[in-house]
């Protein structure tokens, strides 16, 4: 009896003294890196010196000696490639579209515009009449008037949606799935609002998916004010443009992700995941999408390493290949891992840009989240306190999927990221150095809570 009244006195001086020496653990995360930070200096030499990393390209090549050079100077225990065979799209020599027709009219009027990344086109220029779409549903509605015709998708961002990632999520099936469904129809090729709500008139990129049911026909994205004169030109006239694109998959060819460890002192066989996607598009620099990711990974190694600390759990910093087009380099990641019988605990992505840090998303049990929760004050100095359920990444899905185990992404503020993304704006003159470093502060003290305490 006296034993249990004895803990119930001392339990509380435990925990004070715990989270006590938890809050000093990472002021000292922080301080090493806002003093001795690497990640901007470290996404200079990605962005101006390496450049777009599209999968498969001379740049990606580069970029992955690049980031191995950089794990080894960031102080890795150990640095290694793991090979993944990669899609190989190449966009071409221009994209090209314009407005040559209105009311049988003929004038020139150029559009800003970029083919869709995995699309065809294969440099011959297709000269039709717009269909104006505004969704699906619509299409369907007018399904029999598609024959021939260029499908012009006009599907805005919601603005009412605090969050543009939801928003960009709603509208995407439109870039994703759109040049199908207007195949089936008969369809010629598409064009799409880009996926943004941008003032500017940077037309956005990014990956779509042909049916195998339907032909492959060219597909672009204009930029908003371009798209908002062809959607109002359509509506009082017959529009007939003009669409150039070179797009072609040339066969998959060799890549890799590349992996630095720290070895774990008390569990190393057991497996911390931290990483971003190396791969960018071509049209830009890629400093947001995903090089603040990338440095945000070396910048949790080098600071981890600096400060002395010596991780319970090995803890597996990645640079993942291929995200943007293919997700290769995530799926054959979980594949090695499955294959060699690994036990993984927890995996960490950024991929969400380099702005101010506002949190995390977890997908994890009710359970695990309770106790994830009590680390908010912890946090809280540092920017990254509104914990929410639901979050993760898209290069560590395969391997949260495989092994059943909690994931988490970090989630800047969102308000500027649809912006840039995918666009010829994401650049290195784009993000912010203090705004970087705090993203990664808060993903080394996230880490080593996690390796410390477990979930």
């Amino acid at each position: 009896m006296k034993k249990v009244f004895f803990w119930i006195l001392i339990l509380p001086l435990v925990v004070h003294a715990q989270i006590n020496a938890d809050s000093l653990f990472i002021k000292k995360i922080s301080d090493e890196v806002l003093s001795n930070g690497k990640a901007y200096n470290l996404l200079y030499q990605l962005t101006k010196q390496v450049g777009g990393r599209l999968a498969g390209s001379p740049q990606f090549a580069k970029a992955i000696d690049w980031g191995k050079n950089s794990m080894q100077l960031m102080g890795a225990d150990t640095v290694y490639l793991q090979q993944c065979m990669l899609p190989h799209w190449v966009r071409g020599k221009g994209d090209k579209v314009q407005i040559i027709a209105l009311n049988d009219k003929k004038v020139t009027m150029p559009l800003d515009a970029l083919a869709l990344g995995n699309s065809f086109g294969d440099g011959k220029t297709i000269t039709a009449e717009v269909i104006a779409i505004s969704n699906f549903a619509e299409l369907e509605k007018k399904k029999n008037e598609v024959k021939g015709k260029v499908v012009f998708f006009n599907y805005p961002f919601n603005p009412t949606y605090i969050i543009p990632g939801r928003a960009y999520g709603e509208s995407g099936i439109y870039r994703y799935s759109g040049p199908s469904r207007a195949a089936k129809y008969g369809a010629v090729a598409v064009v799409i609002r880009s996926l943004t709500e941008a003032t500017d008139n940077n037309p956005h990129t990014g990956s779509l998916h042909y049916d195998s049911a339907y032909p492959k026909i060219p597909a672009a994205a204009l930029g908003l004010q371009d798209a908002d004169a062809l959607w109002n030109y359509c509506q009082s006239s017959k529009v007939k443009i003009a669409i150039t694109t070179h797009g072609r998959q040339l066969p998959d060819t060799i890549g890799y992700n590349v992996i630095g460890e720290l070895k774990g002192s008390e569990f190393s066989d057991e497996f911390i995941t931290v990483g971003g996607h190396l791969d960018s598009w071509d049209v830009n620099e890629g400093a947001h999408d995903d090089g603040a990711g990338v440095v945000h990974t070396l910048e949790v190694l080098r600071t981890l390493k600096a400060i002395g600390y010596h991780p319970k759990h090995t803890i597996r910093f990645v640079l993942f290949a291929n995200e943007e087009n293919g997700l290769r380099g995530g799926e054959k990641y979980a594949e090695i891992a499955k294959a060699k019988n690994e036990k993984h605990v927890f995996a960490l992505e950024s991929d969400e840009g380099g702005f101010t840090p506002r949190g995390f998303g977890f997908s994890v049990t009710a359970v695990q989240y309770q106790k994830i929760v009590q680390w908010q004050p912890l946090l809280k100095p540092y920017g990254a306190c509104d914990f929410e359920l639901g979050g993760g990444g898209a290069d560590i899905g395969p391997l949260a999927s495989y092994f059943k185990i909690p994931m988490a992404g970090l989630n800047p503020d969102n308000q500027r990221y649809f912006d840039i993304h995918h666009a010829r704006s994401d650049v290195f003159e784009s993000v912010n150095k203090r705004e970087l470093l705090l993203g990664a502060i808060n993903m080394a003290a996230l880490i080593y809570l996690i390796d410390k305490n477990g979930i």
